[in-house]
């Protein structure tokens, strides 16, 4: 599924393309050196319209949040990385930003009527089934969001809608024919499962042994890092109310709440301090780090690791950090790990290298036993489809894939979709998941179907193929500037 995503990232973030309010309750996800809030100056700009950084952050963190929901939560950073999340994140603005040239140039807007509309019809701001102002804050306030900017947000999302509806897909009679043709298709077929609990293997180490020649030269072991660190603990002082309130009146603009309205003193006091503490640790690790460098540091105070992928406490970020430091600059600008900041010392590089047998064996099983099992099943189903027996269903559809109760639901939907495309009477089809289903079809008839579903196949295709005309249209008409780098 990874590799098929990574192929069609293009076409994924055509389907997603018009969202652009982040989950509420998925959370932030950030990168690198930005901030959320970050909003100094422009990341890009599309024609008259300008990309933040903040825009920037948000966008990667929707996108995140999405591909976190379609892995069921098994997605991070690295495959956040392999994705190339960020430039999704920044090519997601540029869309919507040459849409909303084009909504300029028509001189299209969003009425605070149909903005109030949108926002008090939003579920999660429903209470007893009708909006709650209250609720509404307590919501944003709880995600980080200003209401101004998840409003701004909103009618931003609203305004593309409005531009692309003056655009809309129709569907020709032909086409309706076709798509109710294909889905009126019906075959009567005798089917066999086969799967791998059906297969036994020689898991001996002379046959494991035979299998990992072929393949030793992907089990490598992880680059791996020496390292020095000295370990700068976060500053926890006492303020009196005279430096607090000289704070609070340099910083008043930065001291907001949820509805953009600035703090008064004595609720800001702890976030001023939080503020003081955090800007005071940050000095105290520099000041450290220079005495580091210079090798004025006791050596009590300095501590030994070997860091990794998979063994690695001090995060992601860190890591990454590390990994860039070399013999001829061997030393970190402090690094925020948690409340704390750490300065570290490259000592050695740990290159990979290629495992033993034994250091591979217990990540080469799983693959053995999988690999090895379906080509027995490929190679049992080579010498049996002709002559197999098995069950006989009625006449199904290529949407029956619940009458198909000897596969999962994933299975008979990849089954169903191969069967009703193959050109071939008697088969059999190997699925992802490794199972592999022998078939004959017996008979076939043209059923009186009619496509009644809303989410019409024909649309989404003419709406992909549409939008993306119409984005390379739009690019030949807006000039792109991108002003950051790295992306």
């Amino acid at each position: 599924m990874i590799t098929w995503m990574q192929k069609h990232k293009k076409y994924l973030i055509i389907t997603i393309w018009i969202s652009t309010i982040a989950f509420v309750g998925a959370g932030f996800v950030g990168w690198g050196q930005y901030n959320y809030g970050d909003k100094a100056g422009a990341v890009a700009k599309v024609g008259s319209v300008e990309i933040t950084m903040g825009e920037l952050q948000k966008s990667y963190s929707n996108l995140y949040a999405q591909y976190s929901q379609m892995f069921k939560g098994e997605f991070d950073e690295e495959k956040a990385k392999s994705f190339g999340l960020q430039s999704q994140a920044l090519n997601f603005l540029t869309q919507q930003a040459l849409v909303l040239n084009l909504a300029k140039s028509y001189s299209l807007e969003v009425s605070d009527e149909e903005l109030l509309n949108e926002i008090t019809s939003k579920e999660y701001f429903l209470k007893d089934g009708a909006f709650d102002k209250e609720l509404y804050k307590d919501v944003l306030s709880k995600n980080n969001i200003k209401v101004k900017e998840f409003e701004a947000d909103v009618k931003k999302e609203l305004l593309i809608k409005k531009t692309l509806s003056l655009l809309p897909i129709e569907i020709k009679e032909s086409e309706q024919k076709i798509l109710d043709t294909a889905i009126s298709i019906a075959d009567k077929i005798n089917y066999k499962v086969l799967n791998a609990n059906q297969i036994t293997l020689d898991t001996s180490d002379e046959s494991l042994k035979s299998f990992w020649q072929n393949i030793q030269k992907n089990f490598m072991s992880e680059v791996s890092y020496d390292i020095k660190y000295i370990k700068h603990e976060k500053v926890s002082n006492e303020y009196d109310d005279a430096v607090l309130n000289e704070y609070y009146v340099e910083n008043r603009p930065s001291l907001k709440d949820s509805d953009g309205k600035i703090i008064p003193f004595e609720e800001a006091k702890e976030k001023i301090k939080s503020e003081l503490d955090a800007k005071e640790s940050k000095k105290e690790a520099l000041k450290k780090y220079v005495l580091y460098k210079k090798g004025e540091i006791d050596a009590s105070e300095l501590q030994s690791a070997t860091v990794s992928a998979s063994n690695n406490s001090f995060g992601i970020e860190a890591l990454e950090v590390i990994s860039k430091l070399t013999s001829a600059a061997p030393f970190s600008k402090p690094v925020m790990v948690g409340d704390d900041y750490y300065t570290f010392e490259l000592l050695t590089i740990n290159p990979a290298k290629p495992k033993s047998f034994e250091e591979a064996k217990e990540e080469l099983l799983p693959i053995y036993l999988s690999e090895e099992k379906n080509a027995k099943l490929v190679e049992l189903a080579k010498n049996s489809f002709a002559t197999f027996n098995g069950k006989t269903t009625d006449f199904i559809t290529a949407n029956d894939s619940n009458l198909l109760t000897d596969l999962t639901k994933d299975e008979a939907d990849e089954f169903l979709s191969l069967l009703f495309t193959s050109q071939n009477r008697r088969g059999y089809i190997n699925l992802e998941s490794g199972t592999v289903v022998m078939y004959n079809v017996l008979e076939q008839k043209l059923l009186n179907n009619t496509n009644t579903n809303p989410n019409n196949p024909i649309v989404r295709l003419k709406s992909a193929m549409f939008n993306e005309g119409l984005i390379k249209n739009l690019q030949n008409k807006y000039k792109t500037e991108i002003f950051i780098k790295g992306i």
